[in-house]
């Protein structure tokens, strides 16, 4: 009579335990009745379990990776839920793609859960293909942030230096798209200031010139407002009606006389040394989950020789045997 099967101890917290041990490693009879048990290594052959050194590496690795996994699983979830929420996934204008930054927010989170979910089966199932591709795309992340670091470095003067011209097309395009129109809100709102050099600056957008015909014609938004209301007000508010035709007497009791452009660039630089600081744990995180899986790797590559060497002298032996008989 056949009885089940032993499953490892971890089987029990781990369901997914069970699909990486091979058949090899459960318990079986031998003759006499005496049950014997294997611990399997890699492709189901006999082995020695890893030293606790290297179990350590292997649950740590599982673990790490499990988490960023979820966390990328996360802003998968967010930025497909905000692409379907908008309607950018439907309406791509013809284009392959939607320009959306939900959308790159939705393949850094693809990408971080696929290279943090092959970690974490490689280091589970000890598998050492999974490790290496593992190991790939964290090599891929690595350059990717050097050649984005580099760019920055090399660029961050004439950055600061169009900023300006910048804010003038967000300007112009203020009620074309809806992630623009938030944006320059929160800037305008939490810098406390009002176009780029001046409140007169509102003047560019065509729909909010003294000259336009449609309703908001010679306003500002809300957010240049010294009282926006709570949920940011709307484009023709009392407060920002009429307010560019207004002298420079009445219009600091409404609206903010400061533009964007100096103070944005101040924070810009104020932050500067937080996002490095951000960028080189972000580096030590990937450098020290690299190592890991070189460290788990080796380990492996190790009890792999110990289980080949018996064989091979077993083989020899047998080899040598048959030759004298």
């Amino acid at each position: 009579v056949s009885e089940p099967p032993v499953l490892s101890p971890l089987s029990s917290l781990f369901p997914a335990v069970s699909l990486c041990v091979p058949p090899s490693s459960t318990g079986h009879r031998v003759l006499g009745g005496a049950p014997a048990r294997e611990q399997a290594g890699p492709g189901g052959d006999p082995a020695s379990s890893l030293p606790w050194e290297s179990s350590c590496l292997k649950y740590l690795t599982f673990l790490s990776n499990f988490l960023f996994s979820l966390l990328g699983l996360l802003a998968l979830a967010i930025g497909l839920w905000g692409l379907a929420v908008k309607g950018s996934l439907g309406s791509s204008g013809g284009t392959a793609l939607p320009e959306d930054p939900l959308l790159g927010l939705a393949l850094g989170g693809l990408a971080v859960s696929a290279v943090s979910l092959a970690g974490c089966l490689g280091a589970l199932c000890e598998n050492a293909c999974l490790l290496h591709c593992f190991s790939g795309g964290l090599i891929a992340f690595l350059a990717l942030e050097a050649v984005v670091g580099a760019l920055l470095v090399a660029f961050w003067g004439p950055l600061q230096d169009g900023l300006e011209s910048t804010l003038r097309a967000a300007i112009t395009h203020y009620q074309d798209d809806p992630d623009l129109h938030f944006l320059i809100d929160q800037v305008q709102l939490g810098l406390q200031c009002c176009g780029v050099s001046s409140y007169r600056d509102w003047t560019w957008n065509l729909d909010l010139n003294c000259s336009s015909p449609e309703a908001q014609a010679c306003s500002l938004p809300a957010s240049c407002c010294l009282s926006p209301g709570e949920d940011g007000g709307a484009a023709n508010d009392p407060c920002g009606f009429r307010a560019p035709g207004l002298d420079e007497g009445a219009a600091p009791r409404r609206v903010h006389l400061v533009g964007c452009g100096p103070p944005l660039r101040w924070w810009l630089r104020a932050k500067v040394r937080g996002a490095g600081a951000y960028a080189i744990a972000v580096v030590a995180v990937q450098g020290v989950e690299l190592l890991l899986a070189a460290r788990l790797v080796q380990a492996l590559a190790v009890r792999q020789g110990m289980v080949e060497s018996p064989r091979t002298a077993g083989s020899q032996r047998s080899s040598a045997q048959l030759a004298q008989a």
